[in-house]
C-alpha cells in the first residue's frame, strides 16, 4: 500500500451527477445558462498497485499521485547587510521605496456567479505564505492579522526561521529603522505552515494548504519550496527495500504525477478568476545550481516553480557591472529578484542575511500585492491574469551586468507599480 494524491473538481463532480448546474435563489439556471465555480478537492488515501490502476479510469478523478517528501529550499547565511538605519537593497532595486503603493485597502468580494467584483477600501491585499510558520510576536508582523494553519503536525509558530524570513520581505514592518517589507500596508496574512522545524514535510501537506489558501481568498501565495526527489528515491529503498535503480524509477514517477496534479490544481485554481479574481502563486526556482564551481552546472527550475501557471523566481546579486544571476539560482525562471544579502525578520526578534532563491520569491510576491492594489485604484478589473501580466511587462534588463543570459533571468527584474505606471 502506498499513499496516494487524488484531486477532484467536486462542483463538477456534483454537476455531472445531478444532470444541470446548481440553482441560486430567484435564479433560473442550466449548465449552459451558468458556469459552476471550481472546487478543487484533495483527498489522500492508501491505495494497492491494483486500487491505483483502477482509480485511473475514475471520470471524477482529474489527476492523481504518490504522495512524495517536499523540503525547504535551503538559504544559506550571509554576512550582516549595512542596511540598518534604511530601506534594504532588494527593497530599493524592486521599486518598492518609491512606489506609492503598500498593499493596503483592497478587497475582493466572493461572489457564486462569474462575476468581477467591485473594489473599495477596506483590509489590504491578503497574502499567504506557505512555508515553515511564522514567528507571530516579532515586531515585524505588528498590527497584522495572521491567520495561521499548521498542516505540518508540528504545531504552529516557526522553529526554523526560514518562513518568518520570507514573511518579513513580503509585508514586514520596519525593524530598528530599517524596512524589510516590500508591502508593508498587507494588513492580514494566511500563514499555512507545510514544513516542519526540520524543513522537511510532503505533497499533501503542500495540496492542502494551497486549498486552504485559494479558499480562503488569498490573492498572492509566496512558496520557497521544492519536491524532495532524491529524497523520495532514499525513502524507497530504505522503507520499502527496493533495488535503488527501481526506487529512482519509481520516485521519478511519482515527481512526473505531483507536477501533473499540481498543474491541474493550478488550472482550478486560475479559473476562480471569473468568480473573485483568481490568485498569484509564486515560488522560487531553486538553488540547485552551482555555476561558481563550473559554469556548465546549471539546473533549471524545479516543482513547483516549474508547475504551469507558477512564477517562478530567480536570484539576483549586487555587482558593480550590474546585477548578476547568483550562482546558485536554477535557470528559466519567469522573473527575477534579490536574492543575495537580503535582510529580514529572524526569530525571537532582530534580523537576520540570507542568499537565496527563497529570498527573491517574497521579493516578488510582496510587488505582486502593490500590483492588486495599483489596479485596484485605477479601477481596472481586476484578476490574477491582469496582475500577472503588469508583473511581467514592467519587469526591466537594463540593470544587468553584460553577458547575462535570459534563461538565467527570465522576463528581468520586478518592479513596483508607480503613479506614472498607471
Amino acid at each position: 500500500m502506498s499513499k496516494y494524491i487524488i484531486l477532484r473538481d467536486s462542483n463538477q463532480v456534483a454537476a455531472r451527477d445531478r444532470g444541470f448546474a446548481p440553482s441560486f435563489p430567484g435564479i433560473r439556471t442550466s449548465r449552459a445558462a451558468i458556469e459552476v465555480p471550481p472546487d478543487p478537492s484533495v483527498e489522500v488515501t492508501d491505495l494497492s498497485v491494483a486500487d491505483a490502476h483502477e482509480a485511473t479510469r475514475d471520470p471524477s478523478i482529474i489527476a492523481m499521485a504518490r504522495a512524495m517528501p517536499t523540503r525547504l529550499i535551503a538559504p544559506s547565511e550571509a554576512p550582516a547587510s549595512a542596511a540598518a538605519g534604511g530601506p534594504t537593497w532588494g527593497v530599493t532595486r524592486v521599486g518598492a521605496v518609491a512606489s506609492p503603493f503598500t498593499g493596503a485597502g483592497v478587497r475582493a468580494l466572493s461572489l457564486p456567479i462569474p462575476f468581477t467584483p467591485p473594489l473599495h477600501a477596506g483590509a489590504g491585499v491578503r497574502v499567504a505564505v506557505l512555508d515553515t510558520g511564522i514567528d507571530a510576536g516579532h515586531p515585524a508582523f505588528a498590527g497584522v492579522n495572521l491567520i495561521q494553519q499548521d498542516f505540518s503536525g508540528s504545531g504552529n509558530g516557526d522553529g526554523n526561521g526560514h518562513g518568518t524570513h520570507c514573511a518579513g520581505t513580503i509585508f514586514g514592518r520596519d525593524v530598528s529603522g530599517t524596512r524589510i517589507g516590500v508591502a508593508p500596508g498587507v494588513t492580514e496574512a494566511l500563514i499555512g505552515k507545510v514544513l516542519g522545524n526540520d524543513g522537511s514535510g510532503s505533497s499533501e501537506m503542500l495540496f492542502d494548504a494551497l486549498k486552504w489558501a485559494s479558499s480562503m481568498n488569498a490573492k498572492v501565495i509566496s512558496m520557497s519550496l521544492g519536491f524532495d526527489f532524491p529524497g523520495f528515491a532514499e525513502q524507497l529503498v530504505q522503507q520499502n527495500n527496493l533495488p535503488l535503480r527501481l526506487a529512482t524509477s519509481i520516485a521519478l514517477e511519482g515527481y512526473r504525477m505531483n507536477l501533473r496534479v499540481f498543474d491541474q490544481l493550478m488550472g482550478l485554481m486560475r479559473a476562480l478568476r471569473d468568480f473573485h479574481g483568481g490568485v498569484v502563486v509564486v515560488a522560487a526556482s531553486g538553488n540547485e545550481s552551482e555555476r561558481d564551481s563550473n559554469p556548465e552546472f546549471e539546473v533549471s527550475a524545479s516543482v513547483p516553480a516549474a508547475a504551469e501557471g507558477v512564477i517562478s523566481v530567480g536570484a539576483l546579486a549586487e555587482n558593480p557591472a550590474g546585477l548578476k544571476v547568483a550562482p546558485f539560482s536554477n535557470t528559466n525562471p519567469v522573473l527575477s529578484a534579490p536574492g543575495v544579502g537580503v535582510v529580514s525578520a529572524k526569530v525571537g526578534g532582530g534580523l537576520r542575511t540570507l542568499n537565496g532563491t527563497s529570498m527573491a520569491c517574497p521579493h516578488v510576491a510582496g510587488v505582486a500585492a502593490l500590483w492588486w492594489q495599483a489596479l485596484a485604484s485605477a479601477n481596472i478589473p481586476l484578476t490574477n491574469s491582469a496582475v500577472e501580466a503588469r508583473l511581467l511587462a514592467s519587469a526591466i534588463r537594463d540593470p544587468f551586468a553584460p553577458g547575462t543570459e535570459a534563461a538565467d533571468r527570465g522576463q528581468g527584474l520586478v518592479q513596483a507599480p508607480t503613479a506614472a505606471m498607471m
